[in-house]
């Protein structure tokens, strides 16, 4: 059984998950489609800054987010004076740096999908007089759904398991930004912790598998409906 805090923390995690895929899905799809659909200057630029979470420590994402997003960063700044919002210390704030470190995982997912279609079958479709987004929302994104779904579903296994951007620019609130991983961070630091973050430990694991299990299922339900489609 969980504790309460337990609870607390997979809930937290729950829901920074589920708000970071439900921003960043959408926004990793168009990025996707940017990349592989077109030519223009600064291509290689953008594709270098969009993979740049894959290769910087986690604390260095979450520190930029802290200097751009932060009380006194132009962003953070603009935010609180045009709206009272704040994100740094927040649950958003959490969903923010765990949806740049899981963005460049569901771009590549998605582009991947997106080059495996035949550029026959758009190239039919805009001679038949389809526009492009008739194109993109009959062809392509049908097509390309396996991918679609797969980059849902392990960029939110990876929002659940990020550790250094969350804690760096939202800390471990409990009850608010402490997710599962700073759950068990917390938890070895307590005398006596180790049970809880052994249950902490096995959670993340049987949710991350179930992910993929899960992307897996949906990936290859996707593809058998859009060859029958």
């Amino acid at each position: 059984m969980l504790s309460e805090a337990e609870w607390s923390a997979l809930v937290a995690s729950l829901v920074v998950g589920a708000r970071a895929v439900a921003i960043g899905l959408p926004l990793a799809v168009a990025t996707a489609w940017l990349l592989a659909r077109t030519r223009f200057p600064g291509r290689t630029l953008l594709d270098a800054l969009v993979h740049a979470p894959l290769v910087l420590p986690p604390v260095v994402v979450g520190y930029v987010l802290l200097l751009a997003f932060g009380v006194q960063g132009p962003v953070g700044r603009w935010l609180e004076a045009s709206f009272g919002a704040r994100l740094v210390f927040t649950s958003a704030g959490a969903s923010l740096a765990a949806g740049v470190m899981a963005f460049p995982i569901m771009v590549r997912a998605v582009r991947l999908s997106l080059e495996g279609i035949d550029p026959g079958l758009e190239l039919a479709a805009r001679s038949l007089g389809a526009g492009p987004l008739d194109r993109f929302f009959s062809v392509t994104l049908p097509l390309a759904l396996p991918g679609v779904i797969a980059a849902g579903i392990v960029g939110f296994a990876a929002c659940l398991g990020e550790f250094g951007a969350v804690i760096t620019f939202a800390a471990s609130v409990p009850g608010e930004t402490r997710t599962l991983p700073l759950a068990i961070y917390a938890a070895l630091q307590t005398p006596g912790g180790e049970a809880a973050a052994l249950r902490l430990a096995l959670l993340s694991l049987g949710i991350a598998l179930g992910a993929l299990l899960l992307a897996d299922w949906l990936g290859r339900r996707a593809r058998r409906w859009s060859t029958r489609g």
